[in-house]
């Protein structure tokens, strides 16, 4: 028996709708009270459910995941509470520095999320370093460290603030003799790693699982993600659409990191400019082609962090700003037109050509992070 013509045509138009909501990037398209009210039904499903993101070239991507609790997180074996316990201690105590004045804290003030809220920050006989001081919340999430990935371990990146002569000016093997020295150390130490000198590694490691236990405070996102749709507002969640889809963020920010720990250009190099000049990766491979690459950060308390990028110089909308535009795409001098390893700005930045309103809606989500 056939099927009334009414009932065809509905039936046409929902499969005609179900291949335009999985064909095009903006699946609410209606009037703005409308498509508040669509978007938050989409997002209000599980995560498996949402909206395919638009990622642009062929890396690989991870969904977006809620931190784990903090029990969840010792659990899993995320780090030792007693070397913690010690690890903080190191971290808070000016003495790892060559002239006592100087702790890890100096530049990861806890009261400012772990960073410091300055472009740069200050170390030895107050010197300025070149690069921003990341907040350190998010090192269990991250690696490889530093903007320029020279270190492939939480231990190994605690040693070269010790001994950067910008930073804290000292030696390990000094600092060694320091804190063997020291009564109360060494049996803090002799508590958590049995008898015996105090090691490099064991300082490593007690400055890792402090890093390790920092993990950032649950935000609104995490909340929403494990259930509580009221923790983002209608803004936010056009904010996280934007996000995904026509901002293109999820391209380089994804995964419980919101970071996928790879080096990109993003035209920020000032190459062969005295000023603001910084070559990132390739000072670590030296490779001509990491010229300019630098780690993508954790965007985990982004809009608590800043200033930003690896110099600082920027404040959270003028980032979006640039993004928007597709970054700068700096061009040879006449005196670099022959220079083979003038560095290109990534491919995978293109303008997004979102509107104001539509900027406020993603800086509004870059708030619940």
């Amino acid at each position: 028996m056939p099927l009334p013509r009414s009932l065809q045509y509905n039936i046409v138009f929902f499969l005609l709708s179900c291949w335009t909501l999985s064909a095009r990037a903006e699946p609410c398209s209606e009037q703005p009270e409308q498509q508040a009210s669509c978007l938050r039904a989409l997002y209000e499903q599980p995560i498996a459910q949402w909206p395919k993101p638009t990622i642009m070239g062929d890396g690989p991507w991870q969904e977006l995941a809620p931190l784990p609790t903090r029990a969840e997180w010792l659990a899993q074996g995320g780090y030792d509470p007693q070397r913690a316990r010690l690890g903080e201690k190191l971290f808070l105590d000016p003495r790892l520095s060559r002239s006592g004045q100087i702790a890890c804290a100096s530049c990861h003030e806890p009261s400012e999320n772990f960073a410091d809220g300055r472009r740069f920050s200050f170390g030895h006989d107050r010197l300025v370093g070149r690069r921003n001081s990341p907040s350190v919340t998010t090192g269990a999430l991250l690696g490889p460290f530093f903007w320029d990935g020279r270190s492939n371990t939480l231990e190994e990146q605690s040693m070269h603030p010790i001994e950067d002569p910008l930073e804290m000016a000292f030696s390990v093997p000094e600092l060694l003799d320091r804190l063997n020295a020291d009564g109360p150390y060494a049996e803090a130490f002799a508590t958590v790693f049995g008898d015996g000198a105090i090691t490099r590694e064991q300082l490593g490691l007690a400055l890792a699982d402090y890093q390790r236990s920092l993990l950032p405070q649950r935000s609104s996102l995490d909340s929403f993600m494990r259930g509580n749709k009221q923790a983002l507002t209608d803004q936010q969640i056009q904010g996280l659409h934007l996000f995904r889809t026509q901002g293109h963020c999820m391209t380089c920010h994804h995964g419980v990191a919101l970071s996928d720990r790879r080096f990109h250009n993003l035209g920020l190099t000032y190459y062969g400019r005295d000023r603001f000049e910084d070559w990132g990766r390739q000072e670590v491979t030296g490779n001509p082609t990491d010229i300019g690459k630098f780690r993508t950060p954790s965007l985990r308390q982004v809009s608590r962090t800043g200033p930003w990028m690896h110099n600082g110089l920027f404040p959270l909308r003028g980032v979006l700003n640039m993004y928007n535009a597709g970054m700068p795409r700096p061009q040879p001098r006449e005196d670099q037109a022959d220079d083979p390893h003038f560095p290109q700005t990534s491919e995978l930045l293109v303008p997004l050509n979102l509107d104001r309103q539509e900027l406020a809606a993603l800086e509004a989500f870059l708030q619940t992070l």
